[in-house]
């Protein structure tokens, strides 16, 4: 194997998987591996003979556990080799690189954003060479390289990209390599062990001695090397008995310690100034050993004690043990002294985070000065996207601080730290004591409306809303504008079932304009009212005020105030504005990176797309929805798009029902979803039903589609609950659900709305009525754009005609309802629809199977892009993937679907 310079002993099997890995990114296609084991069985080893034979661009990097709070640390020292394709990345990407490795001044990054600029060099680079990239003691990344990395090791596609990471076995910490290829590196077999004994003994010791160190360090090759050393003569020739244990780990740890603690003291406070430090520079460390009275005889003792490694510039510790060993020994006292030197050493050197982690690890007690430069790192670390290096900061901040007033300050900002990590379980910890010490009211307003999106993600919903409710009505006379903010997210929980029973006595207040309000204001008035009239059953009055504030909604670039138009129109039955707004909401996103609000956005634009009859869409923007949620590790994200999934596929009697069913199910078990739940509830009835349905079971059909929770949705699937309950013979629910929507309907004059009251009263009309009710629901359908729906009154309309003898007139109709559900691929309404059109007297034409063409979810995607005319850079912007991902999938797509260009595939029936 050309990739290593000398073979290790006994890791055979381990060098020819990364050598096939490496071989394989040579040809094209990336690969990741992470390497697990115990402290000393040769991670480290394995990947510098790894890199020692790669004939590849190295870019190495490696956790350090002191290094921990500094944000993005470990990528700056990965990338910095890369620097030079900087000016490839689209500015926004190079922007937030040079930010968060502080290079620019700057507004906050997404961390999202930081993990597609770092994809972006590394393909980059992978244009010119082969890319090896090696991390060492993963486990103790800082959390936003962890994300970063692993972002793009899920990432990457045809890309000349190989990726190896070394963990400490059962120390995941920030590094969660879940779904990633790993092999654990064992110990050593005893063969192997006896051969890597000899290497290190010679032939002198004694047989049984052998056996024993073999079996008590279990083939750990550190063990091995180092245990020896610190048997006499005697216990190696077997004269001697050998100590009673020989654990590894403590062992190994203890062996560090012993042979520190025979050094003189001078050279022992050396080797704990270079544990302490995390910059590995040389000069700082000479710097901060002269403070402390050390001279460069002490320096090269500590080097010569094996326990130090260096180079002309720089110097480390030998081993992660080493470290821990000499750190955890020191006293208190020690630690902090040496703490105090290297920020002494680092003033004036540019380094304002690792100055002020140092300080605050030197202070004994309450220090003003250091909270200061504490609350500065944490909000540079917020800025950059590093919310877990924020998170540490402030909390530190706040354990120093002695002024009440200012530790609440601090608790709140670890707090919201806390939950812009993902740590709610700490989050909801520390707005507790943030409460507890804050007497600012509008401080206490910011403290519960973190506490209600809490609750909104993953307790209750309700109980978000009245936390809501009190913050707006507290906050209210002192800033009314926030008093609006918080009085708008109330009103929306509001509007999806989410009610406590809390009434906003200042709503009136809050909606009514004043002169000057800037247009997020008069919107967020607006909408306010839109929303509460909503929850009142008022449609009339709501359906003004969402046009109004939808008119000047368009004047306003404000991602949250965007979203939350389009939740208004979703409710109110505006499909255009629906995805209108939406879109631009997913357009803000993107262009921030800011992955959760894409999830978030992409999740919402399926209920548009569905509704339209763009199931193609549905599919693309719920994979990618998918594929994002399991990207950054929130599968709770995930459950929503798996539910439109499980819909498409109970809608088309797609094999992969079953599947998509189950997957939904473990999701909702394993995992709080707060808002979503409802949603996630109503579309997997949906899909319940249609599969009922289309097997013909009525009665389960009316079972599962009268249990929607929201009402929204249960608007949206009116044709088929209506046609559901109608078909099973319960007319008292399908009265029922018609005349609820009907009252929708005559306030709102919303297309689709008339047009299923008057399919639903068809249906339940008699002989003398139904004619005209059809008529008059297939005339509001030519408006409303709701195909599906359509086809369905299409289909019924037909029925009934037929059943009236009338089998010419029913034709049509039937013929152009199987053309539409032929094109959504809804096999159950096919196959209805075609023994209809049959029993007519004609046979419907089936589709050509040549051109349907099954694509993955990645070319379905791409395909799709392609198709609307991007270019395979700008569907690579788009997809966070390479250009020659793009271009590998785009080839397979063309393979599959028979076709040479752009404008053919534009003319397939993709699925």
């Amino acid at each position: 194997m050309r990739y290593f310079r000398r073979v290790l002993v006994g890791r055979e099997p381990e060098r020819q998987l990364l050598g096939a890995l490496v071989e394989g990114a040579r040809r094209g296609l990336a690969g990741t591996l992470v390497v697990r084991g115990e402290p000393g069985v040769g991670k480290s080893a394995l990947l510098e003979e790894l890199v020692a034979g790669a004939d590849a661009t190295v870019l190495r990097t490696q956790g350090v556990a002191v290094e921990a709070p500094l944000v993005f640390a470990a990528l700056h020292r990965l990338l910095r080799p890369l620097a030079r394709l900087h000016a490839r990345l689209p500015e926004p990407q190079a922007r937030a690189l040079r930010i968060v490795f502080g290079e620019e001044a700057g507004g906050s990054v997404e961390p999202f954003l930081v993990g597609v600029a770092t994809l972006s060099l590394l393909t980059s680079a992978a244009e010119e060479n082969l890319v090896l990239c090696v991390v060492d003691d993963a486990h103790w990344l800082d959390p936003a390289t962890a994300g970063a990395l692993l972002f793009c090791a899920r990432r990457l596609g045809a890309d000349r990209v190989a990726m190896v990471f070394a963990a400490r076995d059962g120390a995941w910490g920030s590094f969660d390599a879940h779904g990633l290829p790993e092999t654990v590196l064992a110990g050593l077999d005893p063969v192997d062990s006896r051969t890597l004994l000899q290497e290190r003994l010679g032939s002198a010791t004694a047989a049984d001695v052998l056996d024993r160190l073999v079996a008590e360090t279990r083939g750990n090759p550190l063990a091995l090397m180092e245990l020896p050393g610190e048997l006499t003569p005697g216990q190696l020739s077997g004269s001697a008995p050998l100590p009673s244990q020989l654990h590894l780990t403590a062992q190994v740890e203890q062996v560090f310690l012993d042979r520190s603690r025979r050094l003189p003291a001078a050279v022992q406070t050396m080797l704990l100034l270079a544990a302490a430090d995390d910059t590995g520079e040389l000069e700082m460390v000479r710097q901060a050993a002269t403070a402390l009275g050390l001279d460069e005889a002490d320096l090269q003792a500590a080097l010569g004690s094996g326990l130090l490694v260096g180079g002309s510039t720089s110097i480390a510790v030998r081993h992660p043990l080493v470290r821990s060993a000499i750190y955890q020994a020191a006293t208190g006292a020690q630690r902090r002294e040496v703490h105090r030197v290297l920020a002494v050493a680092l003033s004036g050197r540019g380094d304002p985070d690792r100055k002020a982690w140092h300080l605050a690890s030197a202070a004994q007690g309450p220090d003003r000065e250091v909270v200061g430069a504490l609350q500065a790192v944490g909000a540079r670390a917020q800025r950059r996207g590093g919310h877990a290096a924020a998170l540490a900061a402030y909390e530190r901040a706040a354990a120093l601080c002695d002024d009440r007033a200012r530790r609440a300050e601090l608790t709140f900002a670890a707090a919201r730290s806390a939950w812009a990590c993902g740590r709610a379980g700490p989050a909801q910890t520390l707005l507790t004591a943030a409460r507890e010490g804050a007497d600012d009211p509008l401080l206490l307003g910011d403290i519960a409306r973190l506490r209600g999106h809490i609750e909104v993600n993953l307790g209750s919903a309700a109980e978000a809303h009245r936390i809501f409710v009190e913050a707006a009505q507290q906050v209210y006379p002192l800033d009314a504008a926030r008093a609006l903010d918080i009085g708008v997210a109330a009103a929306v929980m509001r509007t999806f079932g989410a009610d406590s029973g809390t009434p906003l006595a200042a709503t009136h207040a809050l909606v009514a304009p004043v002169g000057g309000d800037p247009p997020r204001t008069r919107c967020l008035r607006l909408l306010l009212a839109a929303m509460t009239s909503v929850s009142e059953g008022d449609w009339s009055a709501a359906t003004v005020a969402l046009d109004l504030a939808l008119e000047v909604g368009e004047q306003v670039d404000d991602r949250d105030l965007l979203w939350n138009l389009g939740n208004a129109a979703l409710q109110l039955g505006d499909d255009q504005a629906q995805q209108r707004f939406y879109g631009y909401a997913l357009s803000r996103a993107r262009e921030a990176g800011a992955v959760t609000a894409i999830v978030y956005c992409l999740q919402r634009l399926c209920f548009g797309y569905y509704l339209a009859g763009d199931l193609v869409a549905v599919r693309s923007s719920a994979e990618e929805a998918l594929s994002l949620g399991s990207s950054i590790g929130q599968p709770a994200m995930t459950a929503p798009p798996v539910a439109w999934l499980t819909l498409l596929a109970a809608l088309q009697d797609r094999d992969d029902y079953d599947e998509q069913l189950a997957r939904l199910g473990e999701l909702v078990a394993a995992h709080p979803l707060g808002i979503l739940s409802d949603p996630v509830h109503d579309l997997t009835r949906w899909a319940k039903g249609l599969r009922a349905a289309g097997s013909g079971d009525g009665f389960g059909a009316v079972h599962h589609l009268a249990r929607f929770r929201m009402p929204v949705l249960a608007r949206m699937a009116a044709p088929e609950r209506i046609e559901a309950a109608a078909r099973a013979g319960d007319a008292a629910a399908a009265t029922g659900w018609t005349e609820e929507l009907a009252r929708f309907a005559d306030a709102t004059r919303r297309p689709w709305a008339l047009a299923t009251v008057a399919f639903g009263r068809a249906l339940l009309a008699g002989q003398a009525d139904a004619e005209a009710l059809f008529h008059e629901s297939l005339t509001h359908h030519k408006r409303a754009e709701r195909p599906l729906a359509a086809a369905r009154a299409q289909l019924a309309y037909g029925e009934w005609l037929r059943r009236s003898q009338r089998r010419v007139d029913a034709r049509k109709h039937l013929r152009e309802a199987v053309e539409t559900f032929q094109d959504l691929r809804a096999e159950p309404l096919i196959a209805r629809a075609s023994q209809e059109l049959r029993a007519s007297g004609e046979t419907a034409r089936k589709r050509d199977p040549t051109t349907l063409v099954t694509l993955t979810p990645t070319e379905l995607q791409i395909a799709r892009l392609v198709s609307s005319g991007l270019s395979n850079k700008d569907v690579a912007a788009q997809c966070w993937v390479s250009p020659r991902t793009v271009a590998f999938h785009l080839r397979n797509v063309f393979a599959k679907a028979g076709v040479t260009s752009r404008g053919e595939l534009a003319r397939l029936d993709l699925g």
